[in-house]
Parts: C-alpha cells; structure tokens; sequence
C-alpha cells in the first residue's frame, strides 16, 4: 500500500476523521498551496487514484493562438498544447499535471499550514457535534489529574472537566478512578481553538433523574408507567424524589424502590450511600407536604396563608427531629420539593402558635370607650365583623384540643357544621361525642347572641367575615374588598 493510503488511513483511525473528510483536507491543501503560487485556484483539479494509491494536481488551461496568449495561468499556446496532445485544437481544455516539486517553499509551507488548520478544525467540529449530543446524558471516564481542586477525567477522544462546585462534598477520587458523570454543557474552549470543554457534574439533580431512568425501565418505557415529577438534592447527603404513576394500577414508590429495595440501593451506591427519599406526588399540596416529610410520620398539615404559600406540619414528639433533620435538611427540601414554607410542630407547639389572639389582643386594645375602659372582646368583635374564636369561650380544654385537631377554631365555624361533619369526627384519641357537642352548644347559647346578618336576611345572600379585617365577604369573591387579603370559600 501507499504512503499516501497509509497516511489515509492512520488518520481515519487514529483521529477518528471519516475518508471523506480527510481527502477534503488533501484536496484543500493542494489548492492552498497552488492558490499561494499562481494567486488563485479556481482552475486547479485535484483528482485521487481509485486505490488512494496517489493524488494529482492540474491545471485546467484552454488552448489558444500564439499570437493571442498573454494569460500562462489560465491559457497554453497551441504548439505546446500540441506537444501534449497531438490533436489539440484552439478553444480545447487540457488538463496540465503540476508537478508538486515546482512549487517554493513558502507555497509548500502555506500549504502544510492549511492542512493542520483544516483537520484542527475538523477534528473539533466532529468532537463538538458528539459531545453536543451527550449534554443531558451520563458518561463514563477516568480520572486523569487534577488541578486547582477541579479533576480532570478522561472520556476517550477528549477530557472533561468536573468543577470543584460539581463534585459531591463526600465523594474522593484518585487518579485512574473510573468515574461516572453527568454532561453539563459543551462549548469551544476559550483557552485553546484547539480543544472543546466538556464541562461535568455529580451535583445536578438530573444527574439523579438519569440514573433512575438507568434502574428503574418503567421511566423510560414506550408507554411509561410512572414518572418523575421534581427532583430536588443536597449532594452528599440527601435528595428527595416525588414520582406519580401514569397508569391507574402503577404503585410509583414501589417501582422506583424495586423488590426489597434493590433499585433504590443501587441507585444510593452510584451516590456513595447519599439518603434518597422516594415521595410519592400529590396534587393536594396538604397530602403532598404529608408525604414529603417522609420518613417522618405526620399527624396532619395546616394552611396558614394561601397566598403566601405557608403551612405547619403536626407530628408526634418523637417525630420532631426526624421531621425537621439535621440541621433543618428535611425540612429544607421539603419545601423546595412543594414549593410551600413549611414548619413542623408538635400539637402542643402548634396550641402556642395562637396566631388570632395576637392579633385579637392587638385590635382590642384600639376599643377604648370614653372612660378610657375596655370594651369587651365580644362586643368588639360584634362591631367589627370579627369572629369570635372558641378559646374565649368557657370550654373545656380537652374539648377545644379536640375542635382544634378537626381544624375548627371560631364560634362561626362550629355553628356551621352539618350532621354529616359531627360524623367524621371520630378518630381515635379526638372522637367528639354528641355529649361533647350539646355542652359546646349549650356554651355558645348562653355565652353568645346569634345575629342574623341583614345582607343575609334581606337579599338572601350569606355573607362572612373576613378572617383578617372583619370586613362582609360573600360567596364567590377571591379577594377582601377592605384589606386586599386573598380568600377562598370551602
């Protein structure tokens, strides 16, 4: 074989550049190098032997009478074309071979600068468009150094580069340590035209996602079964995984966790044993916080502020510190994964966060008579369209423990509740019997005066209070027309 297909072929394989593209470059540099000599190429021919055997560079010249020939690049003089073929004729076109030592060094050089430029460029191109194709996706390497606390890993045909900011703050590796990363982005390397930069990570939460797309074919089926709705992750130590089914039959939790916990073990072992807490997703963001405080068990969840987007958590006193974790992680995520601020109480905790009789004891003092003496909690309230909460009636404190658990805290709120209410209101440990609802009722009649409201018995319309300024509301309204405070009817 040639030197010429040797050289062909070394470069298809070692550099991994396609034939096509390597005979591009030959045929490029052949015409730099003839452009350099004669100021243009736009008559130059490159042609290959079938074999790759040899290449040949031409001129193709048109035949011309001697006494009209002023153009040596371009044109040949008939008797010369003549010499070359006999049948030569003016207006021909030959091919007239270029014999390469004929060109001057500087041609030569022009030449072997175009070429490496050119496979430079190719080879970068190719790289670029491969690992364009792999942002996204897992990869694996070597580590090959490091530098500056960044590691430097090798993928094959080019290095990556892994961040210090990208590495799990519990992960360690040596050189030659086989390495597993996810592609972050790719893009020329400013520090070289020469080379691409693959940039790594093993923080990013769709580093998690891929490998359970990895373990878990159920993800990435034709017709999946199950999906991922949000990962959020402290790498190094926990992450949290909410999944939903898509069929109506797919246990999503148990999926992902696998026969004895397999799946999710081997997906801990990639991490280095990083915790990772498998949710399942709920579209009532009450049963979705519930479960996002797994392994915690909860008791039950509370809307503080809808607008704002807070609640609490109520948990057993052995529960807490599973709840909240250490150094507040559990909770930290939870409230990334539900996009809630979320805080977790134990009942009795939750029994000190009287919110209203703050603010009650703060709009009370504002109702002064004219003897500079305080008007009655009740009464002010009656003024201001406020309600009146059951702790400033003489109730029972278990009683008010147990209202509390069902989440009713107003006079107005126990008066409302139908038959069907008192019915669910059994569980064990807060069952409120029909005794404990006749006491409450004998309380509120001897303690508060029903009013009828007049919108209410004039128009038919019900109307209620808003919960923060007492301002009239009625069905159908999202917002106080008083104090802007957003609302919702149940």
């Amino acid at each position: 074989m040639s030197e010429l297909s040797d050289a062909i072929k070394a470069m298809v394989e070692e550099k991994g550049i396609s034939k096509e593209l390597v005979l591009d470059t030959i045929r490029q540099t052949l015409l730099a190098t003839y452009r350099r000599k004669f100021g243009t190429d736009d008559n130059a021919v490159v042609t290959f032997a079938d074999d790759l055997s040899s290449v040949e560079l031409a001129a193709r010249k048109t035949v011309v009478d001697e006494d009209n020939y002023y153009d040596e690049v371009r044109e040949i003089p008939l008797d010369e074309a003549q010499e070359l073929s006999e049948e030569a004729e003016i207006g021909d076109e030959l091919l007239i071979a270029i014999d390469p030592k004929s060109f001057d060094r500087i041609s030569v050089q022009t030449g072997k600068q175009r070429a490496q430029s050119a496979i430079r460029e190719i080879q970068k191109d190719e790289l670029m468009q491969e690992f364009k194709g792999k942002v996204g996706e897992i990869i694996n390497g070597y580590v090959q150094g490091e530098k500056d606390g960044d590691l430097i890993i090798d993928l094959g045909r080019t290095s990556g580069y892994l961040p210090r900011k990208n590495q799990s703050p519990k992960e360690y590796y040596t050189k030659g340590d086989k390495i597993r990363c996810y592609v972050e982005s790719v893009r020329p390397d400013e520090r070289s035209d020469k080379n691409i930069r693959v940039v790594l990570s093993r923080v990013h939460e769709d580093f998690v996602r891929k490998l359970f797309e990895i373990y878990v074919p159920e993800l990435v089926a034709k017709d999946p079964s199950i999906e991922i709705m949000k990962i959020v992750r402290e790498a190094g130590y926990r992450t949290k995984v909410a999944v939903a089914p898509r069929k109506v039959d797919a246990d999503a939790v148990g999926t992902c966790v696998g026969l004895k916990g397999n799946r999710i073990q081997a997906i801990m072992k990639e991490l280095d044993d990083e915790r990772i807490d498998v949710i399942k997703w709920d579209p009532n963001p009450l049963e979705y916080i519930a479960n996002a405080l797994s392994p915690a068990k909860v008791l039950k969840v509370y809307v503080m502020d809808q607008v704002k987007k807070e609640a609490v958590a109520i948990v057993d006193e052995s529960q807490l510190s599973l709840a909240i974790g250490k150094q507040g992680l559990n909770v930290r995520l939870v409230n990334r994964l539900c996009d809630w601020v979320v805080n977790v109480k134990t009942q009795e905790q939750f029994s000190e966060m009287d919110y209203v009789r703050e603010a009650r004891a703060a709009a009370d003092s504002m109702f002064i008579d004219d003897e500079n003496e305080q008007i009655p909690a009740d009464v002010a309230a009656e003024e201001e369209g406020e309600e009146m909460m059951l702790t400033d009636l003489p109730i029972d404190e278990a009683l008010i423990e147990k209202l509390h658990y069902y989440d009713i805290w107003t006079v107005e709120e126990f008066i409302n509740l139908t038959d069907e209410d008192f019915g669910g209101m059994h569980e064990a440990g807060h069952d409120l019997t029909a005794d404990d609802v006749n006491t409450i009722n004998e309380i509120i009649k001897e303690n508060v005066d029903i009013i009828e409201d007049e919108a209410e018995s004039e128009e038919g319309e019900e109307t209620f209070a808003c919960p923060e300024c007492g301002y009239p509301l009625t069905i159908g309204m999202t917002e106080c027309p008083n104090c802007h405070v957003g609302i919702s009817f149940e």
